[in-house]
């Protein structure tokens, strides 16, 4: 994958979406991937034969990188800069996918710049979260599939019960434990020393939230 500097590179999480999104199923849907990065998984819906691909990215590197590379898998995808849902808010789609930042940072707000916005997402690691369980519902045509993946340290059932408050019919698709990334390994010693995570702890468990618009 051509990814430019400062672009997230695919881990992962990004291949449990991309299997979540291929048990799921997208063939003939509009389908939308958020926080994009690479366009990884944006590519996958493409080439799992959706009718029409949108992604969308707030880092212009990501949206070149994201751009490039659907050029040179020769598919087409539509590929949007912006703050989450904020470039296609007038528009429904069938599917929508997210890898949105989720690593706690106990320092305060999520980075506003530099690489650090793909993963930071504030003390609970929910800022980004929080807000794509209120926004994405209305994006979603009726029988609509958001699937979203993010650390269990987030708080699955906060999800859950997020999405079930906005009317969907949300569950755990797909759960995957893996050892902790550069970034979760940098800050397991704060992590520890405020509860999320046990001291000796190195591994997290991936989920894949599966909400259904009714």
């Amino acid at each position: 994958m051509f990814r430019l500097p400062g672009v997230y590179r695919p881990q992962g999480d990004t291949s449990l979406l991309c299997e979540a999104l291929k048990e799921s199923g997208v063939r003939g849907a509009r389908a939308l991937d958020v926080c994009t990065g690479t366009g990884r998984v944006a590519l996958a819906a493409a080439l799992g034969g959706a009718a029409r691909v949108t992604a969308v990215d707030l880092s212009w590197r990501a949206v070149l990188s994201a751009r490039a590379n659907a050029l040179l898998r020769g598919v087409r995808i539509r590929v949007r800069q912006g703050d989450l849902f904020a470039p296609v808010r007038k528009e429904k789609f069938d599917v929508i996918t997210v890898n949105p930042p989720y690593v706690p940072n106990l320092n305060g707000e999520p980075a506003r710049h530099g690489r650090e916005r793909a993963w930071d997402a504030g003390p609970a690691g929910r800022a980004t979260v929080d807000r794509i369980c209120d926004q994405a519902p209305r994006l979603l045509a009726s029988g609509g599939v958001l699937l979203m993946v993010h650390s269990a340290l987030c708080g699955v059932e906060t999800t859950l019960g997020a999405l079930r408050t906005a009317g969907m019919k949300a569950s755990v698709l797909l759960r995957h434990e893996e050892p902790f990334g550069p970034v979760m390994r940098s800050r397991a010693r704060e992590l520890a020393s405020s509860g999320i995570i046990h001291p000796e702890q190195d591994r997290e468990e991936l989920v894949v939230i599966r909400a259904e618009r009714a």
